[in-house]
């Protein structure tokens, strides 16, 4: 188990029946960025494999 399942678990337990859009989840992104800038990175790797459909692969338009 990775240290992270701990806080997916519980994001899961506490807000799991909730429906939220992209939008909003982009935004509480970015809140957490602006509070935790070292996470930068990370947080922007997420949203860029998120927005890919779960792949690091860039679409040639």
């Amino acid at each position: 188990m990775y240290f992270t399942d701990r806080g997916l678990e519980e994001l899961a337990a506490r807000r799991g029946e909730e429906q939220v859009t992209l939008a909003w989840l982009a935004d509480q992104l970015q809140a957490f960025v602006d509070q935790n800038p070292d996470f930068e990175v990370p947080v922007e790797r997420l949203a860029t494999w998120l927005a890919r459909g779960g792949t690091d692969d860039v679409e040639d338009d």
